[in-house]
């Protein structure tokens, strides 16, 4: 039998929390090796764990695989959480990419100059609600359906949904309009194994505060 998944990251969310959401909507236990210095991510680039001399990595099913996005398209075919064909994996590809747009801008906005924050919160709501959000509320009320895909659960539909909650965190009143989301949000929450990795305690991450920042600076820099 496979051992669990181990992921290789800091101790913050970064590019490796929708691999995180994604093993945790499929029902997959995995570990987590934090980096704590500059000496852990030297160890793993020394020892050639690391292709490309960056994290995040994963060791899943012998591989040791890095690129965030090679890493999600792999395990979303695993759990049968990638559409049925070619082109249902297109759309779910297009909206996830769209996702992943909106999620760097919040992944990146702790890590900031302070006097560049204001601003860069400004756009990240104004993005949400005019361009983004809209989007999917409209293919939503398009199609009626409870998913965004062929009324079946996807990566598209995790990954939108793990971006909801972080954009709550900056603008609570954001879902307002969009009804929608709001009820694919809770949807997806109550399935029992997001509903487990929303509780406290669990491996999901909260917002990376300040000391998080000194510790990914200590690391990277």
């Amino acid at each position: 039998m496979a051992g669990k998944p181990v992921l290789h990251y800091f101790d913050g969310r970064g590019r490796m929390e929708p691999v995180r959401w994604l093993l945790a909507a499929a029902g997959v236990e995995f570990e987590e090796k934090f980096l704590k210095t500059r000496d852990d991510l030297a160890r793993l680039r020394n020892d050639g764990s690391l292709m490309f001399q960056q994290v995040p990595m994963v060791e899943i099913d012998g591989m040791k695989l890095v690129q965030t996005k090679a890493i999600l398209n792999y395990i979303a075919s695993k759990y049968n959480l990638y559409g049925k064909d070619i082109k249902e994996r297109a759309i779910i590809d297009m909206y996830v990419e769209g996702v992943a747009d909106l999620e760097l801008m919040v992944l990146y906005l702790p890590h900031m100059p302070s006097g560049e924050k204001d601003a860069a919160l400004a756009t990240i709501k104004e993005k949400a609600r005019n361009r983004y959000f809209p989007a999917y509320e409209k293919v939503l009320k398009s199609h009626g359906q409870d998913y965004l895909v062929s009324n079946r659960l996807s990566r598209a539909d995790i990954s939108l949904v793990e971006l909801l909650y972080h954009v709550e965190e900056l603008d609570p009143s954001v879902l307002a309009n969009f009804p929608q989301l709001k009820a694919l949000k809770a949807r997806v929450s109550n399935l029992p194994t997001v509903k487990k990795f929303l509780q406290p305690g669990s491996q999901r991450k909260p917002f990376d505060d300040e000391k998080c920042v000194e510790s990914v600076k200590k690391i990277f820099s």
